[in-house]
């Protein structure tokens, strides 16, 4: 059975920077496209960043180019996204997904979620 857990999140002062962990399992990630996605009490969920399998084409939202990075580990099954300069618009729940051969970072060609962590950027 296909699953992804992410882990990582939690509450940090603007600024700061957390590492998400989305890990695989009951799969190999050599064939997907993994999304990182998020979305915020009372917003739609949207695109932060997704990285192709096999090439490793990274793709970012505008508003994290620079400061987020994106990248994985096949060999370990875990995808991983490096957050820094973390702003308050930053707070959100933070998902990752998984679409076989995936060629687009749009939440709709996604079939397998994980359960989400919490990110809260706050002083």
């Amino acid at each position: 059975q296909l699953q992804l857990v992410e882990s990582g999140g939690g509450l940090v002062q603007p600024g700061g920077s957390l590492r998400l962990s989305c890990a695989a399992s009951g799969f190999t990630l050599d064939y997907y496209t993994i999304g990182w996605f998020r979305q915020a009490p009372g917003k739609e969920r949207e695109g932060v960043s997704c990285i192709s399998s096999h090439s490793g084409t990274t793709i970012y939202a505008d508003f994290v180019k620079g400061r987020f990075t994106i990248s994985r580990d096949n060999a370990k099954n875990t995808v991983w996204l490096q957050m820094n300069s973390l702003e308050p618009e930053d707070t959100a729940v933070y998902y990752c997904a998984a679409e076989f051969y995936g060629s687009t970072c749009k939440a709709r060609d996604f079939e397998s979620w994980g359960q989400g962590t919490q990110v809260t950027v706050s002083s």
